[in-house]
């Protein structure tokens, strides 16, 4: 019988790290466990999906502190100027890295690797005495590597296969009478045309489909609930019936204002680590853009906060007894109403997200500080190193012992024109100073107009 873990706040300060050391793979086409219609509309959305692995590099020394250095296989060659900065100027402890394409990542999955490609890696990996192979999904690929270099996943792929299932979770809050939207369940388009029907009879104007599981706004879309639901793509019933719900923001009669809070979480066997709280920060569809700490309106609400802190915490352990292991995030839904704040689970990402990446830099660079990450596109593209030269003669670039700095965390770099987008974490005493900071960023670098998606 699963018990329960105690569940520690350990806000503001690094969560502990596995005694282990860390193998992880960049299997970022892998986020949708083979539902590939999914994976070429995330693909479509935010380009150049391999160029994303390298934020994985400053801190995987941050989660695995073993008794070797880790490794991180990456699908496509990283940007070496921005690990120089991370290693000579902030002194970050690096991992290896090594290079294995989708293609044949995915090819490990049937047992038939390339010899010419897996072979090499295997050699690198089971020379790691002592470590966990771990990715942003466990999958069969992740298996077969496990297995050849004689290392263990950190996960079962069911443990993170269920820990990202929005329908198993869905079920879970209502049975522990946590609050949750009003939601159906449809396994065809008629169920959701019925679905939506439902939802308008209930004073819902708007309604929100999103498949079983989802990443990136990929298998989520907003839909009037009048009339009849078209261009949803065949994927929507890849893992079977996909949630309909009432979509709740201030076109409600009674709604003000909603908000978007995310917990970050740390699951290990013997606890569970919340240690950051952050805003998310959303485009008008509602996909991720980036996240800042602390949200003032939620520290400044201690009804709100606890009411936040034990939902997680009940999520938490549900994502423990599936048998999950690591970094999370729980995303919330705030809603301003007459009769108070109500906060609902919107979903859970059990996997390395992309408020993991700056949390986990805050924590350990600046402790205390207040940060704020978004995505910057630029155009034209331009050097790496002619970048961190801009943001340094700027007196932007993050030193260690700084109060107001720019830390970038990664550089989507185009083979032929550069960096044409990058995470970039502003790291200052408060959420207003870290604003200032991205703006004075945005007038020394060849921004586009508007901020980018995660």
């Amino acid at each position: 019988m699963h018990q329960d873990p105690p569940v520690i706040r350990t806000l503001n300060t690094l969560p502990p790290a596995w005694d282990r050391s860390g193998i992880f793979v960049a299997n970022l086409f892998s986020l949708f466990f083979g539902n590939r219609g999914q994976t070429q509309d995330l693909c479509s959305e935010v380009g150049r999906l391999e160029t994303y692995g390298g934020r994985l590099v400053p801190v995987i020394e941050l989660m695995f502190q073993g008794p070797e250095p880790g490794l991180v296989v990456l699908e496509q060659e990283p940007d070496r100027e921005l690990f120089a900065y991370f290693t000579e100027e902030l002194q970050l402890q690096l991992p290896a890295m090594a290079v294995l394409p989708h293609q044949h990542y995915e090819s490990l999955a049937a047992d038939r690797p390339d010899p010419h490609i897996a072979g090499p890696l295997l050699e690198r990996l089971q020379q790691i005495s002592s470590g966990w192979i771990d990715g942003f999904v466990t999958d069969e690929s992740l298996q077969f590597l496990a297995r050849q270099s004689g290392h263990q996943t950190l996960n079962t792929r069911q443990g993170s296969y269920e820990g990202n299932h929005k329908v198993m979770l869905h079920h879970h809050l209502t049975a522990c009478d946590l609050p949750t939207f009003t939601t159906h369940l449809a396994s065809t388009l008629s169920e959701i045309d019925r679905a939506r029907a439902e939802l308008r009879r209930a004073g819902y104007p708007r309604a929100v489909i999103k498949t079983a599981i989802g990443a990136s706004g990929v298998g989520l879309w907003q839909l009037p609930t009048a009339g009849a639901a078209t261009n949803l793509p065949e994927y929507c019933f890849h893992e079977g019936a996909c949630l309909v719900q009432g979509w709740l923001d201030d076109q409600i009669a009674d709604v003000s204002k909603v908000h978007s809070p995310s917990v970050q979480l740390f699951v290990r066997p013997e606890a569970i680590h919340l240690y950051d709280v952050t805003d998310q920060i959303l485009g008008i569809d509602s996909v991720h853009e980036g996240n800042m700490s602390p949200p003032g309106w939620l520290i400044s609400d201690p009804d709100t906060y606890e009411e936040l802190m034990h939902q997680a915490a009940t999520v938490g352990s549900w994502l423990h007894g599936r048998g999950y292991r690591g970094t999370a995030s729980i995303d919330f839904h705030v809603a301003d109403r007459t009769g108070g704040r109500e906060v609902r689970v919107c979903e859970v990402n059990a996997r390395v997200t992309g408020a993991t990446y700056p949390a986990l830099l805050a924590r350990h660079l600046a402790p205390g500080q207040a940060w704020l990450m978004r995505n910057l596109r630029f155009d034209p593209g331009l050097p790496p190193a002619q970048l961190l030269a801009l943001l340094a003669q700027a007196d932007l670039l993050f030193k260690p012992g700084g109060t107001r700095q720019v830390l970038p965390i990664n550089f989507n770099v185009h083979p032929q024109e550069g960096v044409t987008k990058g995470q970039f974490l502003c790291l200052a005493p408060t959420i207003e100073d870290a604003a200032a900071l991205l703006h004075q960023a945005g007038a020394v670098l060849p921004v586009t107009d508007t901020f980018d998606r995660d």
